[in-house]
């Protein structure tokens, strides 16, 4: 099983939108394996987007990312990263498609939710970044049979 690394930003927390962004998840048939509300440290945010460090908007992405809260999340199933990313919708949530969480939640690019791995290499290493192998849980949903063949 494929695992990806999901992030609800500050502004996500704030509004108050955990349980809806997390159930949108659980509800395709994700498995939760990793979970944890967290303040990030400035280190960790700009390990984070340390490939956005020449550019120039980098400072307010470290920023905002160390503001408030993220509740940092680790998804494993057949394919979730590129499902995820569907149901996460584009980066601009003006150009996302209702029914996706920027499209149904999101108003400015800056301000846009939820970040989620952009392919399985970028998954692992974001997870790891994220997460003690410790901190992430191997079990078995009874539902499994019902999602799977």
């Amino acid at each position: 099983m494929e695992r990806t690394f999901i992030a609800i930003k500050p502004d996500g927390v704030q509004r108050k939108l955990v349980s809806e962004i997390i159930g949108r998840f659980e509800k395709k048939g994700f498995k939760l394996v990793g979970l944890k509300l967290m303040k990030v440290s400035k280190e960790l945010a700009e390990q984070h987007y340390g490939v956005h460090k020449e550019r120039p908007f980098f400072p307010g992405l470290v920023e905002f990312i160390t503001s408030s809260p993220v509740v940092a999340i680790v998804l494993e199933g057949d394919g979730v990263v590129a499902s995820a990313r569907k149901i996460i919708g584009a980066t601009n949530p003006l150009a996302s498609e209702p029914g996706t969480i920027r499209g149904d939640f999101g108003v400015n690019i800056g301000r846009n939710i939820i970040h989620g791995s952009d392919a399985v290499e970028t998954a692992q290493s974001e997870i790891a970044l994220w997460f003690k192998d410790e901190e992430l849980v191997s079990w078995d949903p009874t539902m499994t049979a019902w999602i799977y063949e």
